[in-house]
């Protein structure tokens, strides 16, 4: 259990707050706070540019037969700018791309980068693979219009928060599989990875906003008739990688009280073990998504700052040739 003593001073009249409001997330909180998100659909601030763009989902496991992508840029555009593939979060059950404004805005302002998100198919709607096949064809989509976009096709990167986390770090192990699109890059950012809830920091959590609850939960509806069985593979759950070799170098950072933490810690060190690039940090009293509710603590200010300095070092120094052969 997780008590007020064991959260960041500066975090914790905001989780008093949100333990009070959200004691849990259940699959009808899910789709409550759809209903609100998607009033936001198809809106954003000014000083950047935004679209939509509808590709085909042929194959897809979705009953919509159109995926919306979100395509934001500067206003004056870089050349051979950075491609970014961005997954909202949302514990894979609720969530759409334009929640994720401000940080496309931090990485826009850094390096005049171009990114792309996707409005994945939610596990509300359908259980996995709908929201990984989702991305998949975002990322191919993203490669093949490289030219158009104006970034460069060796530069293409991947990342997202909690559940989008999750589905980077997925993204990136399938691409390796598949061999069709390269990425250089990927910053799952406190991922939701592991559905077996094995580790310590995952039993019996009650931190606020994400706990155990709302983590079984999660993964129920993201899994449908494969969970709790062993038949999960590690593009559902990353965490039941085995071969850890050929990923691109990762950048990610985590609270220390949250369920996820081990599970991420985790995750990172069998990369650095297989001599992948590695750059994570845990933040000693932070519980989940604290740089999203606590933007003005110092502990968001830090991770900030720590993740736009791993952006542009990713930016300076990681490429990836795409295939020859698509």
């Amino acid at each position: 259990m997780i008590t007020n003593e064991m959260i960041h001073p500066e975090l914790r009249k905001a989780g008093k707050f949100i333990r009070s409001f959200i004691p849990h997330f259940r699959p009808s909180t899910f789709r409550k706070a759809n209903r609100m998100l998607n009033l936001m659909k198809g809106k954003c601030g000014k000083g950047i540019f935004y679209e939509q763009i509808w590709i085909s989902r042929e194959g897809s496991q979705s009953t919509d037969s159109k995926l919306r992508l979100c395509v934001y840029r500067p206003l004056e555009q870089v050349a051979n700018a950075t491609g970014i593939l961005w997954m909202h979060g949302g514990g894979y059950g609720l969530g759409i791309p334009e929640q994720e404004e401000g940080v496309f805005r931090d990485f826009i302002a850094e390096s005049g980068c171009v990114i792309v998100a996707p409005d994945y198919c939610l596990s509300v709607e359908k259980p996995y693979p709908a929201a990984l096949e989702d991305c998949y064809a975002a990322l191919v989509w993203l490669r093949d219009n490289a030219p158009s976009l104006g970034i460069r096709a060796d530069q293409l990167m991947v990342g997202g928060k909690s559940a989008g986390g999750g589905l980077a770090a997925a993204l990136a192990i399938y691409a390796r599989d598949k061999g069709e699109v390269s990425i250089a890059f990927q910053m799952p950012l406190y991922p939701m990875i592991d559905d077996r809830m094995i580790t310590e920091s995952s039993r019996d959590n009650d931190a606020p906003l994400w706990n155990t609850k709302s983590n079984e939960n999660g993964w129920r509806l993201y899994l449908g008739s494969l969970y709790g069985t062993e038949e999960v593979p590690a593009y559902a759950a990353p965490a039941r990688l085995n071969d850890f070799h050929g990923l691109p170098p990762a950048f990610t950072f985590v609270g220390s009280i949250e369920p996820f933490c081990d599970e991420t810690a985790n995750y990172m060190e069998r990369l650095k073990e297989a001599g992948i690039p590695v750059t994570y940090k845990v933040f000693d009293g932070c519980y989940h998504a604290f740089d999203t509710t606590s933007k003005k603590s110092s502990p968001a200010i830090e991770a900030k700052k720590l993740m736009m300095e791993n952006f542009r070092f990713a930016v300076e120094n990681y490429f990836a040739e795409q295939p020859v052969n698509k």
